[in-house]
């Protein structure tokens, strides 16, 4: 009745969603996986917003990985700007995630005499991206400059390619160890991204806030990927139903059809005989009939 199962077509079909539902499953945890860490995510960013800011040294040192858990962490540092070694970061979005422009990195000279990056905000390029952009002058004077704290950026974790040959004092990514090459100086590792004080005329734009109400659709995606993963049983033991009946079906047209060719064959041999044999016996006996006697 199921010996079809074991036709080359059907060992295909059966191995394929063998190893469908194990995959279907792995990505369903994959994207679970996701939501949570997207979950996480936006916990650590609402609790680091909400703290009281620190001294920025509290927090980085140079050469110095910035801890996760240190990540948006609302810092204050004190220094004068090193204009000099200012550098824009290309390919980068204003707060309207379409404009492709530039992030302005000013180092920050603190009293100790160590530097701290300041992401001061997106420029737009211009028309000529092999000239340095048209930036607003940074303040003189020692000023106090408060942000959040970030991680540096490494081709790694950010995917960006860290492209050389710029032209001069333009880079792909903001990371202290780079920066600290450039001017000699040390560094804190990480950066930081200003908020205050507000920059005159919203120039450099300052970058937005980090979303942490968003949670992505990947709870969705995880769901749907289980829903694929069961649904392949199912639909398997649908098409061997359906292939099962088919057959079954056919089987039984073919069986009435050798009943009807049957029953054919036997009304063909009990018919009588041609009538022109009947016709030549007549003829026969009329030869056999006596003349009649003349009078």
């Amino acid at each position: 009745m199921y010996r079809f199962l074991l036709s080359r077509q059907w060992v295909i079909l059966t191995l394929v969603g063998l190893v469908l539902i194990p995959v279907m499953i792995k990505l369903g945890y994959w994207q679970l996986h996701r939501h949570q860490h997207k979950v996480a995510q936006n916990a650590l960013i609402a609790r680091s917003l909400a703290d009281d800011p620190v001294p920025v040294t509290t927090l980085a040192a140079p050469a110095r990985e910035l801890p996760r858990r240190d990540m948006w962490r609302t810092v204050t540092a004190t220094g004068t700007y090193d204009t000099a070694h200012e550098v824009v970061v290309r390919q980068r979005t204003a707060a309207d995630e379409q404009s492709i422009g530039y992030y302005v990195v000013t180092p920050l000279v603190l009293g100790n005499g160590r530097g701290v990056l300041i992401n001061r905000g997106w420029v737009s390029a211009g028309n000529d991206l092999t000239k340095f952009p048209d930036v607003p002058a940074a303040p003189r004077g020692k000023v106090t400059v408060t942000g959040r704290m970030m991680a540096d950026e490494t081709t790694a974790a950010s995917g960006i390619k860290d492209t050389k040959g710029l032209p001069a004092r333009q880079v792909m990514l903001i990371n202290s160890s780079e920066q600290a090459k450039r001017t000699g100086r040390p560094m804190l590792g990480g950066y930081i991204e200003q908020t205050m004080p507000e920059p005159a005329g919203n120039t450099p734009e300052p970058v937005p806030e980090p979303d942490h109400d968003s949670i992505g659709p990947h709870m969705a995606y995880a769901i749907q990927w289980w829903l694929f993963a069961a649904a392949v049983p199912v639909g398997w033991i649908v098409l061997v139903r359906r292939e099962r009946r088919d057959r079954a079906a056919a089987a039984k047209e073919a069986e009435e059809a050798r009943e009807a060719g049957a029953t054919a064959a036997a009304g063909d041999g009990g018919r009588p005989a041609d009538p022109a044999g009947s016709g030549e016996t007549e003829a026969a006996g009329d030869e056999a009939a006596p003349a009649p006697a003349n009078p």
